[in-house]
């Protein structure tokens, strides 16, 4: 299995002869390049045409991080497998309304539904959650009759501020009260965790699209615009609870980052290099670990689970197999 690589230190990063030297002010690193997938730089590094040219060749997908923790964007390489068939397939779902509400609405009631997937497993386990299980259940009903992408954007939206709210009862650290959502910048710890693991959920199901011959730029539920990807926004809605929220639920519950892992600035929230690779080290356990998929009767992993929904909206846009979203167990 190919790894990710995270970079947090300030540096210059450069092809040396067939594999990737990383130096910083304290030594070298060489890194093999056939064990990898991506490279997500956190810190400051400097890069040339010739590194860029060699990833593209051993297609690696580079991914930039700002100092306060948002994404800035992505070297995507060349796309090895891009099929312009597949590409003209996904437009066509795209600009037919009835075609593309079809596919926008599965993937929001799935994610609606791995939702209530967590709220269940934590009221099964003497977290009261009933009523507010309840409600999102009701709005969930209410996306049936909906017949615009802006009405189930808005409906997923109320759905959503209903969900943070069942944070404070779900998470057992006084130190981490959800009041309401705020993004840039976050004003408290746990939008910070958020917004932070949210960034690297898109980007992990970049990775992944770069896999297969879909397009990122042409998404179903966000719209195709000024927006560089659109499909990983789509597909993050799926999984970002059964991922990116059960890890911030694992790392506070068990107080493994504290409120010492982020730092204020006058902008707002931010967590500090420590809280980040605290995170990352959680999210790739969620990542790797391996669930029995129901209809393939095999072990698979998260990671893996990501690039099997990818293959079936491909299979929806151009066999006409039907597309199911992954609804997890737990």
């Amino acid at each position: 299995m190919k790894r990710e690589i995270y970079v947090f230190n300030n540096g210059e990063i450069k092809r040396k002869d067939n594999t990737i030297l990383f130096e910083t002010e304290t030594g070298k690193k060489y890194i093999p390049v056939e064990e990898i997938n991506n490279i997500w730089f956190f810190g400051e590094v400097t890069l040339n045409k010739s590194f860029l040219d060699f990833v593209s060749q051993k297609e690696i997908c580079l991914h930039f991080f700002n100092y306060y923790g948002y994404y800035s964007g992505s070297f995507y390489p060349r796309e090895h497998l891009n099929s312009g068939y597949v590409i003209l397939k996904q437009a066509e779902h795209y600009l037919d309304y009835r075609k593309r509400i079809e596919i926008a609405r599965e993937i929001v009631e799935t994610g609606i539904k791995n939702i209530i997937i967590i709220l269940k497993y934590y009221n099964s386990r003497g977290v009261d959650l009933n009523q507010k299980t309840d409600n999102i259940t009701n709005m969930l009903e209410k996306m049936k009759d909906t017949n615009k992408i802006e009405q189930l954007m808005a409906l997923e939206g109320n759905i959503r501020d209903e969900y943070y709210t069942c944070f404070n009862d779900i998470l057992k650290n006084k130190d981490f009260k959800f009041t309401h959502r705020s993004k840039r910048p976050p004003l408290d710890n746990i939008n910070c965790l958020i917004s932070f693991g949210n960034s690297i959920i898109y980007t992990t199901i970049l990775g992944e699209i770069y896999q297969t011959q879909l397009d990122p730029r042409i998404g179903y539920l966000h719209s195709t615009n000024e927006r560089r990807f659109t499909l990983n926004l789509d597909l993050a809605e799926i999984f970002k609870p059964i991922i990116v929220d059960r890890t911030i639920f694992s790392l506070l519950n068990k107080g493994v980052i504290t409120t010492k892992d982020f730092e204020k600035e006058f902008k707002g929230i931010l967590i500090s290099d420590k809280g980040k690779k605290k995170f990352i080290e959680e999210y790739n356990g969620k990542l790797d670990a391996v669930i029995k998929h129901p209809r393939l009767k095999t072990n698979v992993s998260y990671k893996r689970l990501i690039r099997l929904e990818l293959y079936k909206i491909q299979k929806h846009i151009t066999e006409g197999e039907k597309y199911k979203g992954f609804v997890a167990g737990w």
